[in-house]
């Protein structure tokens, strides 16, 4: 193990909860006297709203909360610290211009309550960021409005559902890859549209014999994801796009795997209708823990009428919000979408231009393939072909000796590094999905390759050590079943 990976020497100091370390009388603060009368709150406040004591709250110094809260910030592993193999799916590096940029105060402090004639600056930078994505997805229409990739997801089949209904059915089925991202059934039920499940053939792609198979009348579309959970690239899309077309139907894709083509490949040449754009994951937010996200849509020309309402448009030398779409499916949020994700992704495109977003794509690839041309030695690689943003292990090889990928995922943290995605996808057992992204050195690269190598080793030569694994941490073993199934969220005063 190198001695210069980080996270893996040092202190890790224990901290009590900020309510065990309080001190009756002991003051986190030490103000004048105001010059100023004092007035008593029953003077201000109606005494029915008055509480008569706050109780419970800590009574600590102001060092004893400098202290609580840093040595807790040291128990965590952000993106600030060190290497995610999780990849753009959970947590990338964001340029940190981009955080300046959207915090600016005419930006962050405009409402959507003031109006279009005092909101000409906003609306302009969303219909221009309609106009970049239109463009990086090679399609014609797009919403700015769901909240997150899920949501596109939801937005885009209650659109195919109309266009369909239009038609004078709305069709019953949806194909879904076995490849695709776990939502995807779910946005498709919650249109009233049964799922059903296309196995990938032995290359881990959709096979267009099985889909022609599978494609009849009844099938409102096809929702696959490209670059797939595999991170291989849909290379027939072209041939399966006219397959669901020539059978009336239309292609959906799941786009949150965008940060492999942006610059590269566009989703309208390839015969796609609907795309939703994951913008916290390729255009620069940090969105661990579950937001904030974005995932505007961008569909055809077909399909510009069912857009849900008010659209970003421009008159003339306005900027308006348009609601007059008849054929609209409606508003799918309040207000206009998620704005701070929207002007991070804007500020992140521009200033990246063209060339620049193409190249992050390119590393992004680059990355992703020297990990798996690293770790094949090593590590079973289902899949052998060259890969986009992400490659997938699994963990066969250390099995033979006892050792899980749950194993493998708890080891790597000795080593300083966050673990990778497990147990996904689901087509591969004991998956390790592994997403480097364009952000991180072959230097950092190499460190990670050591030591996953060495876990390997460790398996095969003293198996325990791996599967006794963290060492180094915080907590080891965590009852993850009772972490997850019954938190304690709330301190309470047992003494």
């Amino acid at each position: 193990m190198s001695r210069e990976t980080p996270g893996t020497q040092g202190l890790v100091l224990n901290e009590p909860l900020v309510f065990e370390q309080s001190v009756p009388g002991r003051r986190a603060y030490s103000l004048p006297e105001t010059g100023v009368p004092e007035k008593s709150l029953e003077d201000i406040i109606p005494a029915d709203f008055l509480r008569q004591e706050v109780e419970g709250l800590p009574e600590v110094s102001e060092v004893d909360v400098v202290r609580h809260y840093t040595r807790l910030s040291q128990w965590n592993y952000g993106i600030d610290l060190g290497f995610y193999p999780l990849g753009s799916c959970t947590m990338k590096y964001n340029p940190k211009i981009n955080e300046d940029l959207a915090g600016l105060p005419g930006l962050c402090q405009v409402h959507p309550y003031q109006g279009e004639r005092l909101s000409q600056g906003i609306l302009r930078l969303m219909y221009e960021l309609q106009q970049m994505l239109a463009e990086i997805v090679g399609l014609k229409g797009v919403s700015l409005q769901p909240s997150a990739g899920a949501h596109g997801e939801l937005t885009g089949m209650l659109m195919i559902r109309a266009f369909h209904a239009e038609r004078g059915a709305p069709r019953k089925k949806v194909i879904i890859p076995d490849s695709a991202h776990g939502t995807n059934p779910a946005s498709s039920a919650l249109c009233n549209y049964q799922p059903v499940s296309l196995k990938s053939d032995e290359r881990g792609l959709i096979s267009s014999e099985a889909l022609a198979a599978a494609m009849d009348q009844e099938v409102a579309a096809l929702m696959l994801t490209n670059p797939n959970t595999l991170g291989l690239f849909e290379r027939d899309i072209v041939k399966l796009a006219r397959i669901v077309h020539s059978k009336g139907g239309l292609v959906y894709c799941d786009g949150a795997n965008l940060n492999a083509l942006v610059g590269i490949t566009r989703f309208g040449d390839m015969g796609v209708d609907v795309v939703h754009i994951n913008l916290h994951k390729t255009f620069s937010t940090p969105h661990g823990g579950g937001g904030p996200g974005a995932g505007p849509i961008a569909v055809n020309e077909n399909l510009i009428p069912y857009l849900p309402v008010p659209t970003v448009e421009k008159e003339a030398d306005r900027y308006v919000l348009c609601y007059d779409h008849p054929k609209s499916i409606g508003r799918v949020r309040a207000f206009y979408g998620s704005l701070g994700v929207l002007l991070r992704a804007y500020a992140y495109i521009l200033s990246m231009g063209p060339e620049g977003v193409r190249r992050a794509s390119e590393v992004a690839v680059i990355n992703a393939n020297y990990i798996r041309a690293k770790l094949k030695k090593s590590y079973h690689l289902p899949y052998d072909r060259i890969c986009k943003h992400e490659c997938v292990f699994s963990d066969r090889l250390q099995n033979l000796h006892g050792v899980q990928t749950v194993h493998i995922a708890k080891r790597l943290m000795d080593y300083g590094f966050h673990p990778p995605t497990i147990y996904f996808p689901l087509i591969v057992r004991g998956a390790l999905m592994i997403e480097p992204t364009e952000t991180e050195s072959k230097e950092t690269l190499d460190r990670f390759v050591s030591a996953m190598e060495a876990i390997a080793r460790e398996s095969q030569e003293d198996p325990d050590l791996v599967l006794q694994a963290p060492h180094k941490t915080k907590a080891a073993r965590l009852d993850e079943t009772q972490a997850a199934r019954s938190p304690h969220l709330t301190w309470t005063d047992v003494g």
